[in-house]
């Protein structure tokens, strides 16, 4: 373990350094008005998606037929990210790792203005990757989606130039492992909280209400032609 943090922190090795000259490499052969739209992405738009199919994943779980099941699950996917990046607080102090730029001066394209602070674990991929895989614990074409932008995010941070490919990976690790290794123990907890709140007035939180208009349809009683219901006032 000593010799893993030793590692990282000198660098990561000569592939890693390869990997990361690679990829930051591509931002000199496109233009700049490219580089600075994904490096946007990389630091904003990619983890704000993720956060809109977590709502999402949110929205739909409220119509489904066990709504505060799936609701629960949700929940954990949100809370499991949060978690995750406060995990890799002490990670990131314990393991001290230089960033690319800060390693290699005036060999990495920086693409965007970065604080020079501990690079391993990446909390971009730790965020991503966790909110993806609680959604895979809830729906797998949700999850699937999540875990593809969870990629994408590993990429750009890497082309960017202020992580090397194995902080993404740590990232991943610490993401997946928050969630699944703490999902029994957080279901337990959150799906008896949702179905409580089903009994509240926040119902509307954890299961969506029916269709106005399917309401009605299904509450009118059609009468045969011909065959008028006379005024109540009549009715005797």
């Amino acid at each position: 373990m000593y010799g893993v943090v030793t590692l990282l922190a000198d660098g990561g090795g000569s592939l890693d350094w390869s990997l990361v000259s690679m990829v930051n490499g591509l931002a000199k052969s496109l233009p700049h008005a490219l580089d600075t739209a994904l490096a946007f992405m990389g630091e904003y738009g990619v983890p704000l998606a993720s956060v809109l199919l977590l709502v999402f994943a949110w929205a739909w779980a409220r119509r489904g037929k066990d709504a505060p099941v799936a609701v629960a699950g949700v929940l954990w996917a949100g809370l499991a990210s949060g978690l995750a990046l406060l995990l890799n607080v002490p990670v990131r102090a314990m393991v001290q790792r230089p960033r690319p730029f800060v390693s290699h001066p005036g060999q990495v394209d920086l693409l965007m203005s970065h604080q020079a602070n501990g690079s391993f674990a990446s909390d971009h991929a730790t965020f991503t990757m966790a909110l993806a895989v609680g959604l895979m614990l809830v729906d797998r074409r949700l999850g699937r989606i999540g875990i593809g932008l969870a990629f994408v995010e590993g990429f750009l941070r890497v082309f960017m130039g202020v992580h090397y490919p194995s902080d993404v990976l740590g990232g991943y690790a610490l993401g997946t492992a928050t969630v699944l290794l703490l999902a029994p123990v957080a279901m337990a907890v959150l799906t008896p909280f949702t179905h409580a709140l089903t009994r509240t007035a926040l119902r509307p939180l954890v299961v969506a209400a029916p269709n106005a208009s399917r309401g009605r349809a299904a509450t009118a009683t059609p009468q045969p032609s011909g065959t008028e219901e006379p005024p109540h006032h009549l009715a005797a």
